[in-house]
């Protein structure tokens, strides 16, 4: 039979996509979240006729600075900047490093990293030239998240949101549904889950921003210095809330096992302060991830702030209560019908709160329906979308194994009162027969759950949505790390224009020419590789080869540059012969990106000579 609240349950999942599309395609705004460098000055790839007296780079959105987040290097690698990088007028989406000065002529790379506002490393590189570009020996990688690290830090991030889940979750149900015992591991074991990936999270912060191996989680500097910005913050307060958490947790179990205590309902103030204290306790921890990543920035973060806060804290209720309901299910006491039923009101409650809080927040991170399907952050989205629609359908036979539920009281054991009293001058017997009787009354109580089709029916759809919410919480783990399609399209914006470092080409530009100088062995290929094939220094390798493949030296081989629009042009480039057929120039510069016209000339004898052209794209 098709409850009320079921029904409610499959109209809210058959309005889930039809809102979601009308809310992605009503975005607009600027982008956010997980920061983009914009614009630089110098402009990276230009000649400047003297040098500057610093370096400002600016980003899309606010980042974090270390001592080492901006470097500039000479032609010969040496460091030339001066000072640690501060923001230019207190504007945190701005970086500048002073340059030291009587620095001379030539082509200088400068090489960032910094963290962006919501707790995700971002780095880059780019080069310039005073008065004239040159070659350049400096070399210049890029730090990135030491991948031993980052797996770490992943798996301590999840375990961090599960143990909130599982806190949060088996504190309502033995709140709500007045089944404690069941659910006082549960809830325990969410604590100290979450306390441990947390301090795990904290010592990995420092080598996880900072590009270090595992060798430096201990360093005490970069745990200073993660504790110094707010990803930090947030973390050392969500353990000192945890403190908190700990003496709650003992106040409200302790309220139920206590001898001969009355039982919450029978007091409400009790239940009332503890309600109202765990409520504040819960929202603190969720507000710990909402003021350090995706919600502190970008559209609207004074209301992306609290909504986060509930989003998280409805996750708690919804997921971390099956994990109670299932543990309570699985016990050998009998669970009466009114507290699954209790449960099942708080789940839909903190559905409906996650739908509206997710298509608000899918919204703001996505923006649009091409940045839905077209970027990995959307197509994410989707996977938990359908996620969390699998666990709702799987609600709706949930809620009707409810009505099947029977009620019923705990078999009583064997008696024990003539027993123990016979044995009591044989200790050893006495605990043989109490190990004894208790096994009795543990598969008795098996016998009784198992017996109840119901339950057992419940049980197993329960199981089925707690295996979908373990990967649910995966999903939501790789969000969380994830550029937002806002930012990623914001980000391939100041790329067109110019000001993003980041490259587009993952490998070097590679160019294949055909030519025939019309005399004898006039024929062959040449393959021109053009490494990084962005703006600035570049390797040029040029491989000659005959019909058949085989290397070929020829008399002359020319290779120059020319950007037609900007009247740049032509950059002879200096080959000099490495072996049979392969010539070769290191360090030459194309001082901007755009599209180049590539010159080949080949000559194979006094009078036999061909030129031929083809475009080539340079990025930044």
């Amino acid at each position: 039979m098709r409850t009320p609240t079921a029904g409610r349950l499959a109209a809210l999942l058959g309005t889930l996509a039809a809102a979601l599309l009308c809310v992605l395609t009503a975005g607009a705004g600027t982008a956010s979240a997980h920061a983009a460098l914009t614009a630089t000055d110098p402009r990276q790839g230009s000649v400047v006729p003297t040098a500057p007296a610093r370096i400002e780079l600016t980003f899309s959105e606010g980042v974090l600075l270390g001592a080492d987040s901006v470097r500039v290097l000479d032609p010969k690698g040496t460091r030339v900047d001066a000072g640690k990088p501060v923001h230019t007028d207190g504007r945190s989406e701005t970086a500048a490093v002073a340059l030291r000065p009587g620095i001379a002529d030539g082509t200088y790379t400068v090489a960032w990293q910094a963290v962006s506002a919501d707790s995700h490393p971002v780095a880059g590189a780019f080069t310039f030239s005073v008065g004239a570009p040159s070659r350049t020996t400096a070399e210049v990688a890029v730090a990135g998240t030491d991948p031993v690290v980052g797996t770490l830090y992943d798996i301590a991030r999840y375990a961090a949101y599960a143990g909130f889940a599982l806190l949060v979750g088996g504190c309502v149900f033995a709140g709500a549904c007045r089944a404690a015992r069941p659910v006082q591991k549960l809830a325990v074991g969410g604590w100290i889950t979450l306390f441990v990936s947390t301090a795990v999270l904290l010592l990995l912060r420092g080598a996880y921003t900072g590009g270090k191996g595992p060798g430096s989680v201990l360093d005490l500097a970069l745990l200073g210095d993660a504790l110094s910005t707010k990803p930090g913050a947030a973390m050392l307060t969500r353990l000192l809330l945890l403190s908190a958490a700990a003496v709650f947790l003992a106040l409200l179990f302790g309220s139920y096992t206590r001898e001969g205590a009355p039982p919450l309902r029978d007091r409400p103030s009790v239940a009332c302060g503890l309600a109202a204290g765990g409520t504040v306790v819960a929202a603190g921890l969720a507000a710990t991830w909402a003021a350090a990543e995706h919600a502190s920035q970008g559209v609207q973060p004074w209301l992306a702030m609290p909504v986060d806060v509930a989003h998280l804290l409805a996750v708690g209720v919804w997921l971390g209560g099956l994990a109670a309901l299932l543990a309570a299910l699985r016990a050998d006491d009998a669970l009466p019908r009114e507290a699954v039923r209790r449960f099942s009101r708080l789940a839909f409650g903190a559905v409906c709160v996650l739908v509206v809080t997710g298509l608000y927040q899918s919204w703001r991170q996505v923006g649009s329906w091409s940045a839905l399907t077209g970027t990995d952050y959307g197509r994410w989205l989707l996977v938990k979308v359908a996620l969390v629609a699998a666990m709702v359908a799987s609600a709706v036979f949930s809620r009707r194994w409810t009505a099947r539920l029977a009620d019923g009281v705990r078999p009583s054991g064997p008696r024990t009162g003539t027993p123990a009293a016979r044995t009591a001058d044989s200790p050893e017997r006495a605990a043989q027969l109490a190990r004894q009787r208790a096994a009795v009354a543990k598969a008795a109580g098996k016998r009784r759950r198992d017996a109840d089709p119901g339950r057992s029916g419940l049980r197993r759809s329960v199981l089925t949505e707690a295996a979908v919410a373990v990967v649910l919480l995966a999903v939501t783990t790789v969000l969380t790390t994830t550029q937002p399609g806002r930012a990623e399209a914001g980000q391939e914006r100041a790329g067109r224009t110019g000001g993003s470092s980041a490259p587009a080409r993952t490998g070097p530009a590679v160019v294949t020419v055909a030519y025939d100088t019309g005399g004898t062995g006039g024929r062959g290929t040449a393959r021109i590789t053009l490494g990084p094939g962005r703006s600035g220094a570049n390797t040029v390798d040029v491989a000659l080869t005959d019909p058949a493949g085989k290397p070929v030296d020829v008399p002359e081989a020319a290779v120059s540059f020319t950007e037609k629009e900007k009247s740049v042009g032509p950059l002879r480039v200096p080959l000099e012969r490495v072996s049979a057929g392969r010539l070769r120039a290191s360090g030459f510069q194309l001082p901007m990106a755009g599209r180049w016209q590539l010159t080949l000339t080949v000559r194979t004898s006094e009078i036999d000579q061909v030129t031929e052209i083809e475009n080539v794209d340079i990025h930044d």
